[in-house]
């Protein structure tokens, strides 16, 4: 998507998406009440950051932008309960496995089309990755929120943007 090309979270949430795509069709029931919480919050974490940065109101940004990092904290519990409830490992954030998706950086190869790496073929390594990934783009998504945060606090609002504006026109016309 053109508008989002230099927005990192949102191309990492993308590739996140189409991996949580491809390990639910591989390891989760589709007809669980897992399958759809997975499908809804990666999902969910994508679009709100999209819908977030079409917004006029940085407050609204914000808001959605939380929402979203709320989104992929929900997706990242559930591989941690998908690796724990078939007694698989959770790698440790130092472990030189999890370095290695650490160093993976989302970029556009085309318009709306990341670099997305190919999933492992070994489940316990699949949603290790995906775990690091969520975990990455709560990272990206916090320093963003607080990025906007302060630019709200320093520059105001939309609203009270607009109704300082109308303040100033008022006056031209008095």
């Amino acid at each position: 998507m053109e508008g989002y090309k230099n927005l990192s979270s949102y191309i990492l949430a993308t590739v996140i998406y189409d991996l949580n795509q491809e390990f639910l069709k591989r390891w989760v029931n589709p007809k669980s009440r897992n399958w759809d919480q997975m499908d809804q919050a990666g999902r969910s974490g994508k679009q709100n950051i999209a819908e977030g940065y079409t917004m006029q109101s940085l407050e609204s940004y914000i808001k959605l932008l939380g929402v979203a990092n709320g989104s992929f904290k929900e997706l990242a519990a559930d591989f941690e309960d998908f690796l724990r409830t078939k007694r698989l490992m959770t790698w440790k954030k130092d472990d030189e496995k999890v370095r290695v998706f650490r160093a993976f950086r989302a970029v556009w190869l085309a318009p709306n089309r990341p670099n997305t790496p190919n999933l492992p073929k070994d489940p316990e390594k699949a949603a290790n990755m995906l775990l690091t990934f969520c975990q990455m783009e709560t990272f990206l998504l916090k320093r963003q929120i607080d990025a906007l945060t302060e630019k709200f606090i320093k520059e105001g609002g939309f609203r009270e943007n607009l109704f300082k504006k109308r303040l100033e026109q008022k006056r031209k016309t008095w």
